[in-house]
């Protein structure tokens, strides 16, 4: 999608990369990058206008590759200036904001080909912070060159304006009266489902966050989330072995957190 590749620091993450800069490198053969493609959240707005085509060849002006992120490496602030969003190309990232007493509220965790940054559109301001939960790798896409083409191209106008109403409506759910079982199952699912739209397998994978960021995200205490998950192990619902996860019986999960899923 692009020829150039930037390394990510903390520190300044979120200003435009300089040819200067330390750590400056190109390490995303075209295969890397085309299979990339085919999980990214953005691809199928893409393949709507027909990314790549010579006629469009200006969309590559709007990405830059990014990385690698270590794990607790910040992408961008809360309060820092909006200008782009981020397709996270590998790793798992979260988001957080930090209140004025300093405690963290975790809002959300994004797998490879999903987009961060959306909920910045307005105030023109990042409202959380994005922390890398492993090494991780990030195309950045300019936001007002984006905008400019969304008004040429509905079809990516619409998408995004998907991409940000399914994340509205998970907050908006997670805020509402469920139990324990109901959120853990929904969370799960939602983990599963989300890695299988992408090309992974949907029900073995590898929790990055910790239980404690789980629990935050989830509005639970942590001890809850480990009862919780102990009581699906012993109802045969789930297999865990270290952050190595396996839904055993995804269905009845579906069923069990059916009230919090977005369809």
């Amino acid at each position: 999608m692009s020829t150039g590749t930037v390394h990510g620091s903390s520190a300044g993450a979120g200003q435009p990369p300089s040819a200067g800069r330390p750590g400056v490198t190109a390490v995303f053969p075209a295969d890397v990058a085309s299979d990339f493609c085919r999980s990214c959240a953005l691809s199928s707005a893409c393949a709507m206008v027909g990314y790549g085509r010579p006629e469009l060849s200006p969309l590559h002006g709007l990405m830059q590759h990014l990385g690698p992120y270590r794990a607790g490496e910040t992408v961008f602030r809360q309060g820092d200036p909006f200008e782009s969003v981020f397709a996270v190309r590998a790793g798992t990232v979260k988001t957080r904001q930090l209140d004025q007493h300093g405690r963290e509220h975790v809002l959300g965790f994004f797998l490879p080909g999903e987009v961060i940054g959306l909920d910045a559109i307005y105030p023109d301001r990042f409202p959380c912070d994005a922390v890398a939960l492993e090494d991780a790798q990030f195309c950045r896409f300019s936001f007002p060159a984006m905008s400019e083409l969304a008004t040429q191209q509905p079809a990516i106008q619409r998408h995004l304006f998907q991409l940000i109403s399914r994340q509205l409506s998970m907050a908006r759910l997670l805020a509402g009266d469920h139990s324990a079982d109901e959120r853990m199952a929904a969370f799960l699912v939602d983990l599963g489902e989300r890695y299988a739209a992408r090309g992974f397998p949907g029900t073995h994978f590898h929790l990055s966050m910790s239980r404690s960021d789980i629990a935050n995200h989830l509005n639970l205490a942590a001890e809850t989330v480990s009862r919780t998950l102990s009581r699906f192990r012993a109802k045969g619902l789930v297999v865990i072995k270290g952050r190595m996860l396996h839904l055993h019986a995804p269905e009845q999960l579906r069923e069990l957190g059916q009230n919090l899923l977005v369809a």
